[in-house]
């Protein structure tokens, strides 16, 4: 079975005004002395710093079961909790922030690089996204693999959407952070590769344009890591509920399965342009699991929960092998019963009309205090 492991990105919040705050070198200190136990167990895992102050990221150690990434990702929150109430402020698991915010930068010459580079961009990202990393045996069986689950990452972002809201305001999509992303030039969905060699060709051209400092800057939806030996799905917003997050790490590893089979297999893959898996982007940001996706297959409007079937039904075989479906389908039935996160959002400000209290769901939702 493959393994797999997740990154998740945090927003640092003040619980009672709900705003985010730029505290994060003193949180990745305190957990650097404080400690936690996990590591030194060999169970593996980090709280790191992130692109802005009000951020912070966690990240798992791979593991092959979904019982042992739940309990990781649960204790790598409640280390970042910890280390919060320590500098008197809380974690939040919200892809944007839903109040009004003004960035501040982490140090270091990379992001200075960065912010010189970008202007506007750079000053105004502040989005926190869940990064999944599947092992792949080799750059050719990942490359094999991108280019067989692109048109399906969309579906993938849809279940993760939790960003209604920023800057104070509605937008009007259920990931807003999408939109924020496609800022960066070197973001969105990838055209078909075809070969390792052909990838990295494209990666250190686009480096050599000057326009991005390093591969770390290779914002793709889905990219073969730089750092470890895995297929790194980055399409999800970062997800309330740990329930959502392990769901989407599941799902994520089934498409790799599948898709590695069906190259290993020599069946081609969809030709579907990229242009189109963009606009499919677009929609699963605006509606999420509430209206239509476009199907990967047809690229036309289709009800998204007859979307997710189908992946589903494409993705069942390594589902059943890993023992992983039944655990997926009782995921699901909660996301349709209470919607995404972007829905627990939108049904707190309808029940208060006040974002701090959407902020404070986010708080209790993601230290599962509720």
């Amino acid at each position: 079975m493959r393994t797999v492991g997740v990154e998740e990105e945090l927003l640092l919040v003040d619980i009672r005004d709900g705003r985010a705050q730029s505290v994060q070198g003193q949180l990745v200190l305190r957990s650097a002395l404080g400690g936690s136990g996990m590591a030194a167990e060999g169970l593996g895992g980090a709280v790191e710093g992130e692109f802005q102050q009000e951020q912070l990221e966690t990240h798992t150690a791979p593991v092959h079961s979904l019982s042992e990434l739940e309990d990781q990702v649960r204790h790598w929150r409640s280390e970042a909790a910890e280390a919060a109430r320590g500098a008197d402020c809380r974690i939040a698991a919200l892809a944007t922030s839903p109040l009004p915010t003004g960035p501040t930068p982490a140090a270091g010459e990379r992001y200075a690089w960065i912010r010189e580079r970008y202007q506007l961009i750079a000053r105004r990202q502040l989005t926190c996204g869940l990064h999944v990393h599947v092992a792949v045996d080799s750059d050719e069986e990942g490359v094999g693999v991108l280019d067989r689950i692109r048109g399906w990452l969309p579906v993938i972002l849809a279940l993760s959407t939790n960003s209604p809201f920023a800057e104070g305001e509605d937008t009007g999509f259920q990931s807003w952070r999408t939109q924020m992303m496609r800022g960066w030039p070197s973001s969105g969905p990838t055209s078909l590769f075809g070969s390792a060699d052909a990838y990295h060709r494209l990666v250190n051209d686009m480096i050599a344009s000057s326009v991005l400092l390093d591969e770390g800057m290779v914002y793709f939806d889905a990219r073969l890591s730089h750092h470890y030996p895995t297929v790194e799905v980055r399409a999800a917003d970062v997800c309330s509920r740990v329930e959502d997050t392990v769901l989407i790490a599941a799902l994520s590893r089934a498409m790799v399965e599948t898709a590695a089979a069906e190259w290993a297999a020599g069946a081609p893959a969809s030709e579907v342009p990229t242009t189109l898996i963009g606009l499919a982007t677009f929609q699963a940001s605006r509606h999420g699991m509430t209206g239509e996706l476009l199907d990967p297959v047809t690229m036309r409007p289709r009800p998204a929960w007859e979307v997710m079937d189908s992946l589903l039904g494409w993705l069942r075989p390594a589902l059943e092998a890993a023992d992983d479906l039944s655990r997926v389908q009782s995921a699901l039935d909660v996301i349709r019963a209470e919607g995404t996160g972007a829905g627990l959002q939108r049904v707190t400000l309808e029940r208060t009309g006040q974002l701090v209290d959407v902020v404070a769901q986010a708080v209790r939702k993601t230290a599962e205090q509720e």
